[in-house]
């Protein structure tokens, strides 16, 4: 495999985080490309790529719910080359939006494409948009693909309305003893935080989760936003080690060590 990890990042009309995503990608050593929706469906192949990415925004307005008909449109017209996608081990990313898509679509969180989960309106019925703690438990599944080299609290933004994660008790449970709880928002002693720490009011405070392999992720935080030590407040004063970085350095890593083809 060639040492930069082909990267596609699919956007439509109304994302609006792709080109800060693509830099975070390219700098954290891969190879990455921005497509609309519509030219993939000229040439909808992923085989030539190692990881797919689906980035923050507003895709279509959100006009039917927050990523309602992206993911409409995966399900449609994609559906069986994002199933071979992850059947060949590869890496699939959500960051905000994108979570809300993964959601909709099933990807997350059992890949079966069926939905067992929302991102639901934020419980202060308001746009949430600060920087906020997150914590990642030593037993998550996709701990060593995404935060591999991470402290036990790191600090990432975060900017959305929809990004309350609501289940049922038994799907909740289940992610917990799967351990696909890969973040939760916190305080910064790594405990438990009600609002405003947790933003959203999102149940057990889950900021990101993965599928039982870890190697789909989605994530309400924005780690294309703190990739760069200037994205962090007062970074002159004190000096900041950029997370969301590392977790881009990491899905790099991954993907070279596992030589996915």
């Amino acid at each position: 495999m060639n040492d930069s990890p082909a990267v596609l990042i699919l956007r439509t009309a109304g994302t609006n985080c792709e080109k800060e995503t693509a830099a975070a990608l390219s700098a954290a050593g891969a190879a990455p490309r921005v497509m609309h929706l519509h030219a993939f469906k000229k040439d909808p192949s992923l085989s030539r790529y190692q990881m797919i990415c689906f980035p923050g925004g507003f895709s279509y307005g959100d006009d039917l719910g927050a990523g309602k008909i992206f993911s409409l449109e995966l399900m449609l017209w994609f559906r069986r080359e994002l199933e071979r996608f992850i059947q060949n081990g590869r890496l699939v990313l959500g960051i905000c939006n994108g979570f809300q898509i993964l959601a909709n679509t099933g990807i997350l969180p059992d890949a079966d494409f069926r939905q067992k989960f929302t991102l639901a309106e934020n419980k202060s019925a308001r746009f949430e948009d600060r920087w906020v703690h997150l914590t990642c438990p030593a037993e998550a599944a996709g701990r060593e693909i995404w935060c591999r080299g991470m402290p036990r609290v790191i600090d990432l933004p975060v900017a959305h309305g929809e990004g309350r994660v609501y289940a049922d008790g038994p799907v909740t449970e289940r992610l917990r003893e799967r351990g696909q709880i890969l973040f939760h928002y916190c305080d910064r002693n790594g405990s438990s935080a009600a609002y405003p720490l947790n933003p959203n009011g999102s149940l057990a405070a889950v900021a990101g989760i993965t599928d039982p392999s870890g190697r789909i992720l989605g994530l309400m935080p924005h780690p294309e936003r703190g990739a760069f030590a200037h994205h962090y407040p007062g970074w002159q004063n004190e000096p900041k080690i950029p997370w969301g970085m590392q977790l881009f350095r990491n899905a790099v890593q991954y993907l070279q060590q596992v030589n996915c083809t």
